[in-house]
């Protein structure tokens, strides 16, 4: 199956509008596993209202959960065990773009993480780093974590006012390459989408 996860190395850094620009790029599917939180207007939505081609599939969440916080705590609250056998990969025959919720080592339940399921699906990771105090430490670790367990990193999409000694520093460390940089913006938009992802496909 052709396709990618994106992970972040943290929360709230940008991961859905990454997601949509992939979506966009590569006219693929979309599915967010587990959606803790946010019920009125998911991720899925978020994605679906960004992109061009509203004919690509957007699959149905494994789990969808009322608490914003981190899936094993959401399904907790709600008496529910999140079970890894349910997380298999949807079938499609398009480019698959999975977002996973917050970081690598996020828990499931007592005894599986996110990072546990990227052995199971095979698939590349595009990692999402965001320029703030303490980011080159958390990309580093993540990169750091997915290569101790041999699960591939396509590279890395900068998002945010960029910090060019952050980017090099990073960089230079793990060896990967930039596939994006997405610029700070206040509002985004299906345009702003659009232009990431034609900027992605040129370079």
């Amino acid at each position: 199956m052709n396709g990618c996860v994106v992970a972040g190395i943290g929360t709230e850094i940008g991961k859905t509008i990454i997601s949509a620009i992939l979506v966009e790029a590569f006219a693929a599917d979309y599915w967010k596993p587990v959606q803790s939180g946010g019920l009125d207007q998911t991720d899925t939505d978020v994605v679906r209202s960004l992109v061009s081609d509203h004919e690509r599939t957007f699959h149905p969440e494994a789990y969808r959960l009322e608490m914003p916080a981190s899936p094993h705590a959401s399904a907790a609250a709600e008496g529910v065990t999140i079970e890894r056998e349910r997380l298999h990969l949807p079938q499609t025959d398009r480019f698959l773009v999975v977002e996973l919720a917050g970081g690598l080592m996020v828990p499931l339940n007592d005894h599986d993480l996110y990072i546990d399921l990227l052995g199971d699906w095979g698939l590349p990771v595009v990692l999402v780093s965001q320029y703030y105090l303490g980011s080159i430490n958390h990309t580093l670790l993540s990169v750091e974590a997915l290569r101790a367990r041999k699960i591939d990193v396509s590279g890395i999409i900068f998002n945010g006012e960029p910090v060019p000694t952050t980017r090099s520093a990073i960089l230079s460390q793990t060896g990967l390459d930039c596939l994006l940089d997405v610029p700070q913006t206040d509002r985004v938009t299906p345009a702003f989408v659009s232009e990431c992802a034609e900027v992605l496909l040129d370079d």
